[in-house]
C-alpha cells in the first residue's frame, strides 16, 4: 500500500477548483493522514488555468511531490498545463463535457478515464455538484469509502441545509459508481491506513492570525494586498470574539502609521502586506526605528517587481525588508520555515517588538503563506508575553513636576523605559527629528552621535535564540543553505541523499536580522562545499552572506524564480550533479 499519494484537480479559476481541493484535503487530513496542498491560480477573480496539488501521506511533508499520481480535469487545458507531471501508471479522471485526450508527451502508461461529471450532477440536482462527482471518482480509485468527506461537508453544508449536505453525498457516490462501472480496480492506488491522531490543517498566514491572537494582539489595522489578505480576513473573524478589531485603511502608509499610534497607546497591534504595500510603507519603518515604537509587520513575499507575480512564489524581498529604510535604525527580521514555526514566530515578534523597542517583521513567502499544511496541535506552554522595560511607578515617581520623562534615556543596551499615555509623570515629546533623552528636538552632531549609537546599540553583538536549525553530516560534504518555506523540499531531499551514502547538510535561516554570522560562520567552516538555494534570480541570501563577511572556498548560488516553490527532486539533483564535477 502507498505511504503517500499525489493527487491534482484543475479547471477554469471560479469553477468551484479551490472548494474541491479544500474538501479532498480537509476530509483525509480528519481522516488522519498529513496534507501538504499547494494552490496555483491567476491573478484575476473569474477565468484562467487554476489547480490545485495535494500530497497526501502517512508522515508530515513540507513540500510537494515531485510527481502526480492522480490528475482531475475539468478542461483539456488542465490536462495539457499539468500531464507532464503524471508518473507512469498515472491516472486522468476528466470530464466527458469536453472530450478529453492525452497529449503526445505524456507519460507511458498513463490512463485517461473520461466520466460525465456535469451530466451525473445534473441528474442529481445541479450542475455546480460536478465537483463532488468528481470526488466520488477519486475516492473509488483510492480505494476510500464514498461517504469519505461526509463529515468535511457536514461542517461546510450542515448549518445552512441538510437537504444539501444530502445531495452533494448523493453527487458523491454517483461519482464512485460511474469510476466503478469502467469495469478498472486500482489497488496500486490504495493508502496505507493512517495514524488517528488529531492535526490541524492551515496555511501560514492564518497561523501567523492565530499567533497574534494567542500574543494579545487586539488591533489590526491593513490594507488588502494578495498574499497576505489572509492574515486579515482571519482576525476580522477573530478578533472581536475578544473585544479586538481589524480596520480597513485607505492605503498601506495610512495602515503602518495606525499601527504605530495603537502600539504607541499600548496595544499589542500588527500590520501584513506584501512587497509593493512594504514599499509604501518605508517612510514610517523609518518613524518607528525613530520613536522607537514596537511594531510588527509580515510581510508575505510575492513575485516581483511591481505587480509583477501577485499570486506566484518568490523569495525577492529580503534587501526591501533589511535595508529599505532610510537612514539606519534596527530591525528585527524573523522568518519562520512551516507553517507551525509561523505560530511560534508571531507570538515571538511581538515580545521581540517591545523588548528591543523597534520594528520587527515577519517574512514569508506565497508558498508559506497560502499552501495548507497538516500541523500538530500546538503547545501553549510555549506562548509567552513579554512586554519589554516599562517604566514603574517608582521610576515615573522620581519625575518632578515641572520636568519631563527622559522616554529616551541612554542606558547601556540602548533600551528605555517606556509609558502609555496618562500615565503620571510619563509626559515627553514623541517626533521624527532627531531628538534628545525627553523627545525634544535636537540636530546637534555629539546628540545626533549619542542617540544612533544608543538606537543601533540594541542589537550590537546579538544573535537571537533559534537564529539557525540544522541537521545532517557534522562534516558534510555539502553544506545547504536556505530560509522560508525552501526547508521543506530541502530537508526531502537531505533524507534522499543520506539515504544513499552522501555526506549533507542543511543550515536553516530562521532570523535575517540581526544575521546569524555566528552560528552560519560555524557550520560553513566545517563544510567541503556550500550551496544557498532561494527563489530569486540574484541570490539575496547568498551575497547577504557575503555583506556579513561569510565566506567559502567553495561556495555557489542555486536559484530558482518562475513563480514556483523547489521540488525535493530538484534540489537532490542539483547537490548530485555539483557532488559529481567536484569530485572530477
Amino acid at each position: 500500500m502507498l505511504q503517500e499519494l499525489s493527487w491534482k484537480v484543475g479547471g477554469q479559476q471560479g469553477e468551484g477548483i479551490d472548494s474541491t481541493g479544500k474538501t479532498f484535503s480537509s476530509s483525509l487530513n480528519k481522516m488522519g493522514y498529513f496534507i501538504y496542498s499547494y494552490r496555483h491560480f491567476s491573478s484575476r477573480i473569474k477565468g484562467g488555468h487554476t489547480n490545485d496539488k495535494v500530497r497526501v501521506s502517512t508522515v508530515q511533508r513540507f513540500s510537494s511531490a515531485d510527481a502526480l499520481d492522480i490528475l482531475l480535469a475539468f478542461d483539456q487545458e488542465t490536462i495539457d498545463f499539468n500531464g507532464h507531471e503524471l508518473r507512469p501508471g498515472g491516472v486522468v479522471i476528466a470530464d466527458a463535457k469536453f472530450n478529453p485526450t492525452l497529449p503526445a508527451d505524456i507519460a507511458k502508461d498513463v490512463s485517461l478515464f473520461s466520466i460525465p461529471f456535469t451530466k451525473i450532477a445534473e441528474q442529481n440536482g445541479a450542475a455546480i455538484m460536478k465537483n463532488m462527482v468528481a470526488l466520488g471518482a477519486t475516492s473509488f480509485v483510492m480505494g476510500l469509502p464514498p461517504d469519505f468527506c461526509a463529515a468535511e461537508l457536514q461542517s461546510k453544508f450542515g448549518k445552512k441545509s441538510q437537504k444539501i449536505v444530502e445531495q452533494n453525498l448523493l453527487a458523491v457516490k454517483a461519482g464512485y459508481e460511474a469510476m466503478e462501472q469502467q469495469g478498472r480496480t486500482f489497488p496500486e492506488f490504495a493508502l496505507a491506513p493512517a495514524t488517528p491522531d488529531h492535526h490541524l490543517l492551515m496555511i501560514g498566514n492564518d497561523a501567523i492570525g492565530f499567533g497574534a491572537l494567542a500574543a494579545g494582539v487586539r488591533v489590526m489595522p491593513a490594507y488588502p494586498i494578495t498574499p497576505a489578505s489572509d492574515v486579515m480576513e482571519y482576525l476580522i473573524r477573530q478578533l472581536p470574539a475578544v473585544g479586538g478589531l481589524v480596520i480597513q485603511t485607505e492605503d498601506e502608509i495610512a495602515a503602518l502609521n495606525m499601527t504605530i499610534g495603537a502600539s504607541y497607546a499600548g496595544s499589542r497591534t500588527l500590520t501584513a502586506t506584501s512587497g509593493p504595500g512594504l514599499s509604501l510603507m518605508m517612510e514610517a519603518i523609518g518613524l518607528a526605528g525613530m520613536t522607537e515604537t514596537p511594531v510588527v509587520i509580515v510581510d508575505t513575499q510575492r513575485g516581483g517587481p511591481s505587480t509583477g507575480l501577485p499570486t506566484k512564489h518568490e523569495q525577492s524581498d529580503m534587501y526591501a525588508v533589511l535595508f529599505g529604510t532610510h537612514g539606519e535604525i534596527p530591525k528585527i527580521v524573523l522568518a519562520p520555515a512551516t507553517a507551525e514555526e509561523c505560530f511560534y514566530a508571531s507570538v515571538q515578534s511581538f515580545n521581540y517588538a517591545e523588548q528591543y523597542q523597534c520594528p520587527t517583521l515577519l517574512i514569508t513567502d506565497l508558498a508559506l503563506s497560502l499552501a495548507s499544511q497538516s500541523v500538530m496541535p500546538f503547545d501553549y506552554s510555549k506562548v509567552t508575553i513579554d512586554r519589554g522595560l516599562l517604566a514603574t511607578a517608582e521610576d515615573l515617581a522620581q519625575v518632578g513636576p515641572s520636568d519631563m520623562f527622559k522616554r529616551y534615556e541612554r542606558l547601556e543596551n540602548g533600551v528605555s523605559p517606556r509609558v502609555f499615555p496618562g500615565q503620571k509623570g510619563g509626559l515627553h515629546h514623541v517626533t521624527g527629528v532627531e531628538h534628545n533623552e525627553i523627545g525634544r528636538p535636537d540636530e546637534g552632531a555629539a546628540n545626533h552621535v549619542k542617540m544612533m549609537d544608543k538606537r543601533l546599540g540594541k542589537l550590537k553583538d546579538v544573535e537571537l535564540p533559534g537564529s539557525v536549525s540544522y541537521r545532517g553530516a557534522q562534516d558534510p560534504d555539502v553544506l545547504l543553505v536556505a530560509v522560508g518555506s525552501s526547508y521543506g523540499p530541502i530537508s526531502e531531499a537531505l533524507d534522499r541523499l543520506e539515504a544513499a551514502g552522501l555526506s549533507v547538510g542543511h543550515a536553516h535561516v530562521h532570523v535575517l536580522s540581526p544575521f546569524p554570522v555566528k552560528s552560519l560562520s560555524q557550520r560553513m567552516q566545517r563544510a567541503r562545499q556550500v550551496i544557498v538555494v532561494e527563489s530569486n534570480a540574484t541570490g539575496q541570501l547568498f551575497h547577504l552572506m557575503r555583506f556579513y563577511g561569510l565566506s567559502h572556498a567553495e561556495m555557489s548560488s542555486y536559484t530558482k524564480y518562475d513563480g514556483t516553490p523547489f521540488l525535493p527532486r530538484e534540489v537532490e539533483e542539483k547537490v548530485r550533479g555539483l557532488m559529481i564535477a567536484w569530485q572530477r
